[in-house]
């Protein structure tokens, strides 16, 4: 792996609800300082819908000696706000550039599923019912590579004029993209479930010899595993045990008791990274730092950390004792990352 790295969530908003309510810039340096200096992470990918957010994490990045993968992660925008975004973004990307940082702009992540007008349903929950229903998945997902290139074809070029770095996209695998458009070959669809993981190893491969024959670096922008018994199995379901508040999109609980496991989530994380590294795979991102909107709690019941992707658990009130000035500590699977990157 060339950029060994992680994803940090700035706040992804969806309606009226984000994963980070707060975001305070001090905190922000702090994380990328342990994010470079105690995770030995080379590269982070910051996410979220808020491009000021984004621009601040990207600079606290550039300023630890991150290679930055600028990345706005939105939901039920239509195309053309999706577009305009994607462009403010553009340009907020280059400033850090210029100022000397390493750069690479994605433009947006899994859109068909996240942005109105690729799939039926005007809600990230109408479009995820789709799933359900293989008779109706199937002819949807027809029409979404040509509508996906249409895009793309029509806003690459003007994110080229206002960026001048390596641009990607962080794809699905079902989006077919036309990679001709973009330097670099990424899919968030890193994740091993118990569906594909004895072929797991053959999907990485494939992706990195689909980027080859293009000519270019294979990057997976996601992989990981959620914090609890079982998550192994599930891999980017992990975090579906949550329940949410109809209402206000905030998680309120969990829809049964899981039974927390650092060390599941920790072993994945390594093997994980030993097949993606052996296959070739060029830039890697752990999903993720932390997620600010699923705290640790005693109560199994109310554990939301253990259906979280994040490597550390965050706390709902007070500081940590590894790191007395942020108010989460390091999982086991912090420190197996900081393992496998600093070897």
């Amino acid at each position: 792996m060339r950029a060994k790295g992680i994803t940090y969530d700035t706040g992804f908003l969806n309606g009226r609800s984000t994963t980070r309510a707060h975001f305070e810039p001090e905190l922000v340096r702090r994380e990328m300082q342990i994010i470079r200096e105690d995770l030995h992470c080379t590269a982070v990918r910051v996410t979220g819908g808020d491009p000021a957010r984004l621009e601040l994490a990207a600079r606290c990045a550039a300023e630890a000696g991150l290679e930055v993968w600028f990345c706005p992660f939105t939901c039920d925008l239509t195309t053309a706000q999706l577009g305009d975004l994607l462009l403010d973004c553009a340009e907020r990307a280059e400033q850090v550039r210029r100022s000397g940082a390493e750069v690479v702009f994605v433009c947006g992540s899994e859109v068909s599923l996240f942005t109105r007008g690729f799939l039926p349903g005007d809600t990230l929950d109408e479009r995820l019912a789709l799933l359900a229903s293989p008779a109706q998945l199937r002819g949807a997902l027809a029409q979404v590579p040509g509508r996906l290139d249409a895009f793309f074809a029509e806003l690459v070029p003007q994110v080229r004029a206002r960026f001048g770095g390596r641009i990607t996209y962080a794809c699905l695998p079902f989006e077919r993209v036309d990679w001709e458009l973009f330097d670099v070959v990424a899919t968030d669809a890193g994740y091993r479930s118990a569906e594909q993981a004895d072929r797991y190893r053959e999907l990485i491969a494939g992706w990195v010899a689909s980027a080859r024959a293009h000519g270019k670096p294979a990057a997976v922008t996601e992989l990981g595993c959620t914090t609890h018994r079982g998550a192994a199995d599930l891999g980017g379901r992990g975090d579906a045990l949550i329940a949410w508040d109809a209402d206000s999109g905030r998680p309120v609980g969990l829809r049964a008791e899981l039974t927390r496991d650092e060390q599941e989530q920790a072993a994945v994380i390594r093997e994980l990274l030993a097949i993606v590294d052996a296959e070739g795979v060029d830039s890697v991102f752990v999903n993720t730092f932390a997620r600010y909107d699923l705290p640790h709690r005693p109560d199994p019941r109310q554990d939301l950390d253990a259906a979280s992707y994040g490597v550390v658990k965050v706390l709902e009130d007070g500081h940590g004792t590894t790191y007395p000035d942020v108010p989460w500590e390091p999982k086991a699977a912090f420190g197996a990352l900081a393992e496998v990157y600093a070897g």
